[in-house]
């Protein structure tokens, strides 16, 4: 009898916990989000800002899809749909595996104004750190909103790319070349703020202006 998707899903995180894995080749990070609409806000978009996705390819993470053949590279992370509300038993299996999974980071994203699936991973994986991203500005208040002596690291709403960092910011007290690759990335944001205040300064208001029209 094949298993319906949510017990698979399920059986091959329980799974994949019990196997006995080198650290080196499990995902470092891991993505969840309560909704496939969530994406764009988790991964980024071509029309909108950055997310998640696009900060860790930019540091050099791949993306981990398959347990059986993982990516080469040395950084990974791994991203699944689970929903507090209609998909609890996953968000439960998830987080409770995680840590046995290799994961060291979680990135939990939810919107709306019951926006639980942060706090309740983080609730749930704790000691692990979890960083919640509310993907609506009305999701905010739901997701910081932790009583005292259950933590859960936030960002502002929508931003997913900073959600990243922390978490590489997190790893990289352990891994020396994920320290250099995030003061990297932060000296070429340097280099653009200063390339655009000398344009300002030489080009003159005006014509500044009128160039980025």
């Amino acid at each position: 009898m094949t298993p319906e998707p949510l017990d698979a899903i399920d059986a091959d995180l329980r799974a994949e916990a019990d196997r006995d894995r080198d650290p080196d080749v499990t995902p470092e990070i891991g993505i969840i989000m309560g909704s496939d609409s969530d994406l764009d806000v988790m991964a980024g978009s071509e029309t909108g800002r950055e997310g998640a996705y696009d900060a860790l390819t930019a540091l050099g993470f791949a993306e981990q899809t398959s347990y059986a053949d993982p990516p080469a590279d040395r950084f990974t992370f791994e991203t699944f749909v689970v929903s507090a509300h209609r998909t609890p038993e996953l968000m439960y299996t998830y987080a409770e595996t995680a840590a046995d999974r290799g994961i060291d980071v979680i990135i939990a994203g939810a919107g709306g104004k019951s926006a639980d699936l942060p706090n309740m991973t983080a609730s749930i994986a704790y000691p692990l750190p979890v960083i919640g991203v509310p993907v609506q500005e009305k999701s905010l208040p739901s997701v910081i909103g932790m009583p005292q002596g259950a933590p859960i690291v936030a960002v502002d709403a929508g931003k997913s790319y900073n959600a990243a960092l922390s978490a590489v910011q997190i790893l990289a007290r352990q891994h020396e070349d994920l320290r250099e690759r995030l003061e990297a990335i932060h000296a070429d944001r340097q280099a653009d703020v200063a390339r655009v205040s000398r344009r300002l300064h030489e080009d003159g208001t005006p014509q500044f202006k009128a160039d980025r029209e």
